[in-house]
């Protein structure tokens, strides 16, 4: 693939293209990745080409046969896209004449780089949406999982980085299921805006060729038909919204990495990390890191870079295309492969953490975030709640000076801050009483938490 060839628009021209300009230009570094996109587009083009009686059915047989042979040429490494044939479509027509001889220009008949670009694009977009949504479906699998094997350990829930009240471990996983399940219900929306076929737009004005673009939809299974030819080649909006997807769902991730992070800590020390998603230190022979989940957070930041890529470089466009769109590959490249990589090796670490429930169970039972169980207890005696908030605050403020806890402080204590405390005080301030006390809706309580596992269960 070494040797000079004549680029596919260069006849117009008295010069040749400079070489640096044309190193400058050229994609197929980038774009190679949609060579079995842009095979499928064309042979899908060819086949319509020929039952339209636009190019004889002969020839059409010719063309196929040789973008399949050239299709496996590529995926086995045999054919080499090499820069100096400035992008994968022409790497293939190049080779497609090389074949065959002249006939293999007809490839092109009625059909603009625009609308095979954005034909490959929307292909490689529908396959990514479903690898994507695949993962999301497994990582969502292991969080019902693991809600179910924690539905009644009892862990700390956190507001402001600070211990807030106790809750069900299982309703902190279902929390990020509910996130992940949305990121999917989004992936699933956009499908349907990309699932619609821009071949047959041409440059952006249409053909003079009897084209049917609806065969060709049927024939690459787009459920829709693109209804305006300048929009179908110019507008770049389904790529910004599956980066801006991509970008959500490492934004979900990179916040569970987050707790995983500090969980897994000395300071913390909630939750075990296998040592296989972990590593240790180059100088420091007691450290264990759990860098898979900061290569997660790390890696939110790329995917960020990439939607604001995006819409930058679609800003300030006039219709209709524009070569400035050449520079969409890298970023929707990048935001689907580190999206998809990052899903599937973040369930891979869930799997593989376990809960320290027996130093979780330890601490919960003693903990200052059984302080809203005295305020409730203290409104269920017909206290009004900012009394019973300013009742409960002066008895933390006095556990905290002693030293002691809520459940070890004495009755006739509680009686000096309210006399409407009794004995069934302390049934309230048990960690589980705690959790099963609520009764609301989509509360942590184990019964409301095994009716999220269940609806998860039905959702996945």
């Amino acid at each position: 693939m070494s040797k000079k060839k004549e680029l596919l628009w260069q006849s117009r021209f008295s010069e040749p293209f400079d070489r640096e300009a044309l190193l400058f230009s050229s994609s197929v570094d980038v774009d190679k990745e949609l060579y079995q996109e842009d095979i499928t587009g064309s042979i899908a083009h060819v086949t319509m080409l020929s039952e339209e009686a636009i190019i004889p059915a002969e020839e059409a047989r010719l063309i196929i046969e040789g973008l399949q042979e050239i299709e496996e040429e590529i995926s086995t490494g045999s054919l080499v896209p090499h820069w100096e044939d400035e992008d994968i479509h022409t790497v293939i027509e190049n080779r497609l004449k090389e074949k065959i001889g002249p006939i293999a220009g007809k490839i092109h008949s009625g059909r603009s780089r625009n609308d095979q670009v954005a034909t490959d694009t929307r292909l490689y977009l529908k396959r990514s949406i479903e690898e994507i949504r695949q993962a999301l479906k497994e990582l969502k699998t292991v969080l019902v999982d693991k809600a179910e094997a924690y539905r009644r350990t009892i862990i700390f829930g956190y507001t402001h980085l600070q211990r807030a009240q106790p809750i069900s471990a299982g309703h902190y996983y279902l929390a990020y299921f509910n996130m992940f399940d949305r990121d999917n219900q989004r992936l699933q929306d956009l499908y349907k805006r990309v699932d619609i076929s821009p071949l047959g737009a041409a440059a952006f004005a249409g053909s003079t060729l009897a084209l049917n673009a609806e065969r060709s939809r049927d024939l690459l299974e787009f459920e829709g038909l693109f209804h305006n030819s300048i929009d179908a080649v110019s507008d770049r909006d389904i790529i910004i919204e599956f980066v801006s997807a991509c970008s959500i769902i490492m934004m979900h991730l990179s916040r569970f990495a987050e707790d995983l992070i500090l969980w897994s800590s000395y300071e913390f020390n909630y939750l075990e990390i296998s040592d296989a998603f972990a590593t240790g230190s180059s100088i420091m022979p007691q450290k264990k890191n759990a860098d898979i989940a900061e290569l997660v957070r790390g890696k939110t930041g790329r995917v960020y870079g990439d939607l604001m890529a995006m819409l930058t470089i679609m800003k300030g466009l006039p219709l209709s295309y524009n070569r400035d769109m050449q520079e969409d590959k890298p970023p929707l490249f990048d935001a689907s492969k580190t999206a998809r990589s990052s899903v599937r090796i973040f369930t891979k670490m869930l799997e593989n953490t376990s809960i320290k429930e027996n130093r979780l169970s330890s601490l919960v039972a003693k903990d200052l975030s059984l302080a809203t169980e005295i305020a409730e207890y203290l409104v269920q005696k017909n206290m009004p709640f900012r009394d019973a908030h300013r009742v409960t605050g002066k008895i933390v403020s006095h556990v905290i000076e002693s030293g002691t806890t809520l459940p070890d402080m004495t009755l006739e204590t509680y009686r000096t801050f309210s006399d409407l405390f009794d004995e069934d005080l302390y049934d309230a301030l048990k960690p589980e009483a705690s959790v099963n006390a609520k009764k609301t809706h989509g509360s942590t309580s184990f019964a409301s938490v095994e009716e999220q596992i269940i609806s998860a269960r039905t959702r996945i």
